[in-house]
């Protein structure tokens, strides 16, 4: 695998976390068979993606972005989907945890 389809993996990963969480949401501590299989197939499906990515990756950086991705990507589902406030120390925070992935992803080798 290339580094670029590396990072690709990574960011679908990413965005397939934001999915799991949703799915989890929607599972109602699991008693939603629907929403349950969903959220084990997203969790399969990023597990696996990651795993690859991590092949080429640098772990550090490569988790980092995961779990930023992860991040940003669920607060934004929760205010858009379950009404969560945004508030600006929030807003704050998820700037501060982009800032941090951006600097790890450009910083020398």
């Amino acid at each position: 695998m290339s580094p670029q389809v590396a990072w690709v993996a990574l960011v679908t990963a990413g965005l397939l976390d934001v999915g799991w969480a949703i799915a989890m949401k929607y599972a109602d501590g699991y008693t939603r068979f629907g929403w349950s299989i969903a959220s084990f197939a997203l969790l399969a499906a990023f597990v696996f993606l990651l795993g690859r990515a991590l092949q080429v990756l640098e772990i550090g950086v490569a988790y980092t972005v995961w779990t930023g991705i992860g991040a940003a990507g669920t607060l934004m589902m929760g205010v858009l989907l379950f009404g969560e406030t945004l508030s600006a120390p929030k807003i704050a925070g998820i700037m501060l945890v982009l800032a941090g992935i951006a600097a790890l992803k450009f910083a020398p080798a």
